[in-house]
């Protein structure tokens, strides 16, 4: 999955008094897009870094580090004054979901980056009385200077669920977006156990009841700042299929060795719908 970059670890202790170095990764954020360097032949990816801007005074968050090598958030670049227009570009998360890149850290530390850069951008102001917030001195964390209130990355609970009835596994495809086989999902409600979640998505999805709802694994999801926790299920009783066809454009029974996996092993769905494939005994 996207995460599983060992050797190399993720360390995303916030560090106040850090400071970028020539050598540190900058990150720049435009409306979902991150500023990049990507070469297509070499299938390789990179990030700017701090020794590429000629004003060296632009401000910077300090982000993570991945076994040593720091990101930061740099804010309000003028990049016409940096000229690394002419060899980096902007790129979705979605763009970088085309095909491998490496080093793989650098794709996963794009996902993290990302959630938590739409988080400072959202939380600029004071939810409660408006003023702008001010970065913590102590922890992540934005103040409130004029009421005091303080608020910290949020991260969403989500399911994914892997419905099995005998040798088959409910598989759907979404109606908008995403093109490729995945699994049941959805969003944790307020006052809902995430048992619960796995029950009601897949009835409002396909109108199945489900039994011996077991977890199986989690995953990092920074572009929807989520965590994804992977369920298997049983149905239980009728197996006909009700889609909700607002959400959904395909939602059908398929047998083990009819599966079509997604074309690259980011995701906890593909690796969930991988597991029942090869009859993996640990999600019997």
């Amino acid at each position: 999955m996207i995460q599983d970059i060992y050797p190399k670890k993720l360390n995303n202790s916030y560090k106040t008094e850090a400071v970028p170095k020539d050598d540190s990764l900058i990150v720049i954020h435009d409306n979902g897009k991150l500023l990049l360097k990507i070469d297509k032949d070499k299938c390789e990816i990179s990030f700017p870094r701090f020794k590429n801007f000629k004003d060296k005074d632009i401000k910077t968050i300090y982000l993570f580090d991945v076994s040593g090598e720091e990101f930061f958030y740099a804010l309000d670049v003028d990049l016409s004054i940096n000229q690394l227009t002419s060899t980096y570009d902007f790129f979705t998360m979605k763009q970088l979901r085309e095909y491998y890149l490496n080093p793989k850290h650098y794709v996963f530390a794009s996902y993290t980056a990302i959630q938590l850069i739409e988080w400072y951008e959202a939380n600029r102001f004071c939810g409660k009385c408006g003023n702008k917030n001010d970065l913590s001195k102590t922890e992540r964390a934005l103040v409130c200077p004029n009421c005091g209130n303080v608020r910290y990355p949020r991260i969403n609970p989500a399911v994914i669920v892997g419905v099995r009835n005998k040798d088959s596994l409910l598989l759907t495809k979404y109606r908008t977006g995403f093109g490729h086989n995945a699994l049941v999902a959805g969003f944790t409600e307020i006052g809902e156990t995430v048992e619960e979640t796995v029950a009601r998505e897949v009835m409002e999805e396909t109108g199945l009841k489900v039994k011996n709802i077991t977890y199986y694994k989690s995953q990092p999801w920074g572009i929807a700042s989520d965590i994804l926790l992977g369920f298997y299920c049983d149905v239980d009783g009728d197996d006909k299929i009700r889609m909700d066809e607002t959400e959904l454009k395909y939602a059908q029974w398929v047998k083990r060795d009819e599966i079509e996996l997604q074309p690259l092993e980011y995701s906890l769905t593909n690796e969930m719908m991988m597991k029942f494939k090869e009859n993996n005994p640990i999600i019997s």
